[in-house]
């Protein structure tokens, strides 16, 4: 009995810190190898809790269906959109009562802007998406708007992919002319790019297209045609150093 209540106190002692711990190593000469191993099943405990209850919460949040109005005019086209700023702001309540935040990260190569959205739990798990696009050079943009246009393009659809909200290629607002731009499909010959690379590498084509956010090769757009062609060009060049490695 004694035995276990002494492994009952030292797994009390575990959860109040490091402190406590190294209180009990000198007091009761513990093996400290014993503590670390404590210490390494009590994070993957706290990790795989911290998972549930996101889950928990992404679910509580799609309990209600959110209504989110397009609010701005798209001048060019003539059809109405949803910025950025109300489709971030009529979530964010209800992700609050959820106890869910957002944030997003931007990278930027000289012809790529990458943009990754995370979303936490209070408890403290995180997922994230991540999107990448070249510089919006359509319509009168100087350079920052092109920079500007594709980030709030890419947060505001990486923010409803994590979110598990319905997409649409009207959320943008590129302060440049307002405008939602028409979505164009690549052409036969690109199409016949992207599977040629397929076949050249190990490379799963409905895992690819998930990736790329697409049903098919058939509706890839034209500005996700440069990102699908970098990063198989990527993918092609890392298998031919893999294979030079082998051979030597």
């Amino acid at each position: 009995m004694d035995k276990e209540l002494k492994t009952i106190e030292d797994t009390a002692v575990v959860a109040q810190g490091p402190m406590a711990m190294m209180q009990i190593l000198m007091e009761k000469n513990i093996d400290i190898e014993k503590i670390e191993k404590m210490i390494e099943i009590q994070g993957k405990w706290e990790a795989i809790q911290a998972k549930k209850l996101f889950v928990k919460a992404m679910a509580k949040f799609k309990e209600t269906a959110i209504s989110i109005t397009k609010d701005k005019t798209n001048k060019q086209y003539d059809s109405k959109y949803t910025g950025i700023g109300n489709l971030v702001n009529t979530v964010l309540p209800r992700m609050g009562e959820c106890e869910l935040s957002h944030n997003w990260k931007m990278e930027q190569a000289p012809e790529l802007i990458t943009v990754t959205c995370i979303v936490t739990h209070s408890a403290g798990h995180s997922e994230s998406d991540t999107m990448t696009g070249p510089p919006d050079k359509s319509g009168a943009k100087n350079t920052i708007q092109q920079i500007k246009s594709t980030r709030t393009y890419l947060q505001a659809a990486t923010f409803e992919n994590v979110m598990g909200l319905a997409s649409t290629d009207a959320n943008v607002d590129d302060d440049g002319n307002g405008a939602a731009p028409e979505v164009k499909y690549i052409s036969d010959k690109e199409k016949g790019v992207i599977r040629d690379m397929l076949l050249s590498i190990s490379c799963n084509e409905q895992t690819f297209l998930g990736w790329l956010g697409c049903e098919s090769i058939d509706t890839i757009d034209e500005k996700s045609y440069k990102r699908a062609v970098v990063n198989l060009k990527a993918r092609i060049e890392e298998e031919k150093k893999n294979v030079n490695g082998d051979t030597n």
